[in-house]
């Protein structure tokens, strides 16, 4: 393999060139040399790098811990891939769960049937609500996160799920009824909803960690859900979130 510049690795594998330059800057991906005109040149061991990095960025990892997985002397590519293809096949699963479930929420707004509230969450893992709380963690400490991890929710997500549901269909009928996300008549339903967010990370969440709750809430997940229960819940919920925070 020829060695390829900047332009060519970004166009070749989709990420930008301000990306490459982002990650040669941090040390994630250094450039096999730089030409004397100033150019990164990339060769084979970079570009095999670059593949790894992406497929930990498909699932969410953050690149300080990319970074200390790559670097491991004990790290194994091929092991590597074979846990995301254990994954990615995993996820083949709840995806089509989730089609069904979009399926059959297009049914119910046009009026085709109507859908049963399991109907409704079908899809939506403990697991994988398990992975959001992780990356909140990751993101802002075990303190500020409220300590919640993957391992509370493998036991106790069927039950925090089924106790959310009432929270949210409290919330969405706020929205729905035209209560503005300032209003303070959400306060109550938003308590209730922080007080579960607790239960869920085994601590309290703080006023703080609420309102970053409410940034994780922008992920498409997220919002694809919260849109399903009513067009336009998701921006409401968030500002809802911000505010009652905020106060």
């Amino acid at each position: 393999m020829k060695c390829l510049t900047v332009n060519e690795l970004a166009k070749s594998s989709g990420v930008s060139v301000r990306t490459l330059r982002h990650y040669h800057e941090i040390g994630l991906l250094e450039p096999a040399l730089i030409g004397e005109n100033g150019y990164r040149y990339y060769g084979r061991n970079e570009a095999l790098r670059l593949r790894q990095i992406l497929f930990w960025r498909e699932v969410g990892a953050p690149l300080a811990q990319i970074a200390r997985t790559l670097d491991r002397p004990d790290f194994d590519p091929v092991a590597t891939l074979a846990g995301h293809r254990t994954r990615l096949k995993g996820e083949v699963g709840r995806i089509r769960r989730l089609m069904r479930t979009i399926d059959r929420a297009i049914a119910v707004l046009n009026g085709v049937r109507d859908m049963t509230i399991d109907e409704l969450y079908q899809g939506f893992s403990p697991e994988k609500q398990g992975e959001y709380e992780e990356w909140l963690k990751a993101r802002l400490g075990d303190e500020a996160a409220g300590g919640a991890d993957r391992a509370r929710w493998s036991e106790k997500g069927p039950a925090l799920m089924a106790a959310l549901r009432p929270i949210e269909a409290e919330l969405a009928a706020l929205y729905v009824g035209g209560v503005a996300p300032d209003d303070r008549r959400t306060a109550p339903a938003l308590e209730r909803h922080r007080a579960w967010v607790s239960e869920g990370w085994g601590r309290e969440c703080t006023p703080g960690a609420y309102a970053e709750l409410a940034d994780v809430y922008e992920h498409a997940d997220f919002r694809a859900r919260y849109d399903m229960l009513a067009a336009g819940f998701a921006d409401w919920l968030i500002a809802a979130m911000r505010t009652h925070a905020a106060r």
